[in-house]
């Protein structure tokens, strides 16, 4: 169940980053500052770039210890908290009405995709994907 759901993660991370590129490349692109927009790419690449790391485990890895699953967690969680509060950002305050809630959101979900690639580090070591083995 854990692979079909980091597959399914990573397939839909993948379409949304995608449509939301193009969204704020065309669309957001007349009510959008320079900043705004930088902070909106920023979000589709992080997406973009953890989608692929989804796909990646879900085809690479057993997923089979509670390490795996939670890496898997981490990362799927860091991706929504992270580049959704940054979508949430941009497009409340292009609009006057910032929710300043989502503020601390986004480093919240950076920490969590840090936790995601250090504990893929601790699978590597664990299976002897070090230097020297």
């Amino acid at each position: 169940m854990i692979k079909e759901i980091t597959l399914i993660s990573g397939a839909v991370f993948g379409i949304l980053a995608i449509v939301l590129g193009a969204f704020g490349a065309h669309a957001l692109k007349k009510t959008f500052t320079e900043e705004q927009l930088a902070s909106f790419e920023t979000g589709v690449k992080y997406q973009m770039y953890h989608a692929i790391l989804l796909l990646v485990i879900g085809l690479n890895f057993p997923l089979v210890n509670s390490i795996e699953h939670f890496m898997v967690f981490f990362v799927i969680t860091g991706v929504i908290l992270f580049s959704f509060s940054i979508y949430g950002l941009c497009i409340s305050s292009s609009r006057g009405k910032k929710i300043k809630l989502l503020g601390p959101i986004t480093p919240l979900g950076g920490l969590s995709l840090i936790i995601g690639w250090i504990l893929m580090l601790v699978v590597f070591l664990d299976y002897g994907f070090y230097l020297g083995a």
